[in-house]
């Protein structure tokens, strides 16, 4: 546990950081915590650990960068609310190192001067802020694209991060399109629920027989599913026009 300082060794190991606070990372998030990419894209399935992954990028950050701010983004206030809500316990686990300023239901602010401020889904609510240091976008696949696009600016200076992160919603958005032709800009992780430890192969089975297998897919084994109508799938329109990207997983 850190005490009333953080602990500079931490500074620059997020993943002995994660275990300070009581978290054993899985393969997958230690690979991510250990990361200096600049722009992380995340398919996850549901239960798979994206958002406590997450929560420890954030609170990381805020103990060891003066000033920093990050912001986390989701479709609602209240699915923001949740990830702050995670963001606090790792702070609070870690003994609090850095004393807050303040601390409400949506805003941390540490007497570093660093903050984690958590929005609604709206374009207008993130306007106004300037040079984060970590932008979370929590899932992605239902942000709607003009509120993506109206973080993008945010990122054209001071060098900031972002981790988009969400289990596939189909072939189509932004979540999509930057998953399948963002290009080598983006590191990528796919983490379908066959290779997390905690989701048993039982628990599974019984998912599949009682989502079926569209939902299944989408939800559990992260594919990026197309609409049930559609006439086409987009693998055979997008055929000629295929990019190789590195997409990193445990098989």
């Amino acid at each position: 546990m850190l005490q009333s300082t953080p602990q500079p060794e931490l500074a620059a190991d997020r993943v002995a950081f994660a275990r300070a606070a009581g978290i054993e990372p899985d393969p997958w998030q230690v690979r991510l915590l250990h990361s200096t990419a600049v722009r992380l894209i995340l398919s996850v399935t549901r239960q798979g650990g994206k958002s406590t992954a997450a929560a420890i990028a954030a609170v990381h950050c805020t103990l060891f960068e003066p000033g920093a701010l990050v912001l986390l983004v989701s479709p609602t206030l209240r699915q923001s609310g949740e990830l702050f809500k995670k963001c606090l316990s790792v702070y609070r686990a870690l003994g609090r190192p850095v004393p807050a300023e303040s601390e409400t239901a949506l805003t941390l602010t540490l007497e570093n001067g660093s903050r984690i401020v958590s929005l609604p889904g709206s374009e207008a609510s993130v306007r106004g802020f300037s040079a984060p240091r970590l932008i979370i976008e929590d899932e992605a696949a239902r942000v709607p694209d003009d509120l993506h696009l109206a973080i993008l600016p945010m990122l054209a200076t001071g060098g900031g991060r972002v981790i988009q992160m969400s289990t596939p919603w189909g072939t189509r958005g932004h979540f999509y399109e930057t998953w399948a032709h963002g290009g080598p800009t983006w590191e990528r992780y796919e983490v379908p629920a066959t290779q997390v430890a905690h989701i048993s192969p039982e628990r599974l089975e019984e998912m599949r027989r009682e989502m079926g297998e569209y939902w299944y897919r989408q939800e559990f084994l992260v594919e990026f599913m197309d609409a049930q109508s559609a006439a086409f799938r987009s693998e055979d329109i997008a055929r000629a026009f295929a990019e190789e990207i590195e997409v990193w997983s445990l098989s």
